[in-house]
């Protein structure tokens, strides 16, 4: 009997994704684990491999196709022993079809963005609350668009990973008249009122500003319509506060300088060379550690507070940036996070990470420093309550002992969601993390 392969939900939101390219051809022999496929989702590519052996008969979505929907059968199979022609005739099934694919497999490249603010990774999915108090899976867009037009999810038969309701099904039962009404809110109860996202300006508004012929345009990626999506959620529902201070950075310049030159070499490399970033990272999870009334996450119900700091770092690729996230930074050696940012940040550029390292996290780092950027203001990214924007260290003029002297000195800015974390709340953690900054010996013990 054809086995039939479909298009795999690389993470719980995934709703559809690029076949960017085949690594096996029909006709060619497979067994569980070998990986016959790259996909790529917003963020990154992903290697698929196979679950059951046989023989490829028909690779049903040519390499390059995009908006591929999970479990649209992308590929056939033929057991062991079938004859692989009559697979390839009577495997189709039930899968839903694929589109077609582009002429120009890659995607138009697109100008790179500044890395002021990492965006949101994709929300899990979250159960919605049927009539009788049952739990609905869904996803959040097909969640909002639900509520949008008024319509009860539970009555929604979903097509997704796990009966999961997804965009399409939401879709289907407006068009085809199969929707349920969602109850009205009980008596006296206030329903929320849930203000629009707000979207951009049209082609055309914009385009009849502009002489013909004196522009290019550039269509969107998965990548930067997902940011552009996130960034203006964060900034329509959460309400932003900022805290700014001056760090001196003498100190940290010193021991960083004095622990890469007693790293010890391997193959005649040294086994580590600490940035400053990878000190950011360890003082932000070490103050987090000392105020753990800052490491939260806000939902509607609950303060979600955490064990442990683990730290986004945003990372600048072509077309947009990611955070991949170093786990439980808190008790990680220098050392350990400084090779940990290494791998993230090269597998981030190279758009191989896994959605699990780029998803979650508890605060994030975002640091333009480098770029010779003096202070700014990143957007939080959610479920983060927090986000430290980091500036370029540079020499300044200070004032010790009456006496006025040069230090190096950076300005550092904590954004907060302030239903989670309020102004005094704010100010202790960035206390605790100048503290760390100044007093760098404090992360070796």
């Amino acid at each position: 009997m054809p086995i039939n392969i479909t298009m795999p939900a690389l993470s719980p939101t995934m709703e559809e994704g690029n076949l960017a390219k085949w690594l096996v051809k029909e006709g060619d022999k497979v067994k569980s684990g070998d990986v016959i496929a790259e996909i790529e989702t917003d963020k990154a590519t992903m290697e698929v491999e196979a679950v059951d052996e046989g023989t490829v008969a028909k690779l049903v979505v040519p390499a390059g196709t995009e908006g591929v929907k999970v479990n649209a059968l992308i590929a056939v199979l033929a057991a062991d022993g079938e004859d692989v022609a009559a697979a390839a005739k009577g495997g189709n099934g039930a899968a839903a079809p694929a589109p077609a694919a582009k002429a120009e497999a890659p995607a138009p490249a697109a100008p790179s963005a500044p890395a002021a603010a990492p965006a949101a990774a994709p929300a899990a999915a979250q159960p919605a609350k049927a009539e009788g108090g049952a739990r609905v899976f869904s996803s959040p867009l097909a969640r909002r668009l639900a509520k949008d037009a008024g319509i009860d999810l539970s009555a929604i038969a979903g097509s997704g990973p796990h009966g999961r309701v997804i965009k399409k099904d939401v879709e289907a039962a407006v068009t085809g008249g199969t929707a349920k009404p969602a109850a009205a809110p009980a008596a006296g109860a206030a329903a929320p009122a849930a203000a629009p996202l707000a979207k951009g300006p049209s082609d055309e508004a914009v385009l009849k500003l502009f002489e013909p012929g004196s522009y290019e345009l550039v269509p969107h990626d998965g990548m930067r319509k997902t940011i552009a999506k996130r960034l203006v959620e964060s900034k329509q529902t959460i309400p932003h506060f900022y805290v700014s201070v001056d760090c001196e950075l003498d100190a940290l310049l010193a021991l960083r300088a004095q622990l890469n030159a007693a790293a010890p070499e391997q193959g005649g490399k040294p086994v580590y060379k600490l940035s400053v970033n990878d000190m950011v990272i360890k003082a932000l999870a070490l103050a987090l550690r000392d105020v753990p009334n800052a490491n939260v996450s806000w939902t509607e119900s609950n303060m979600v507070k955490h064990k442990h700091a683990d730290v986004g770092v945003a990372v600048s690729i072509p077309g947009g940036l990611i955070t991949p996230i170093v786990r439980q930074a808190d008790l990680k050696s220098l050392s350990a996070i400084s090779n940990e940012m290494k791998d993230l940040g090269q597998r981030a550029k190279d758009r191989k990470l896994k959605p699990e390292e780029y998803q979650g996290g508890t605060t994030a780092v975002s640091n333009m420093g480098m770029m010779g950027v003096k202070n700014f203001a990143a957007v939080v990214n959610p479920p983060h309550a927090t986000i430290l924007a980091i500036g370029a260290g540079e020499e300044r003029v200070v004032v010790k002992n009456k006496q006025m002297v040069i230090a190096n000195v950076m300005t550092v800015t904590l954004s907060t969601d302030h239903r989670a974390v309020d102004g005094a709340l704010g100010a202790e953690l960035l206390g605790a993390f100048k503290r760390y900054i100044e007093n760098p010996m404090g992360m070796l013990v």
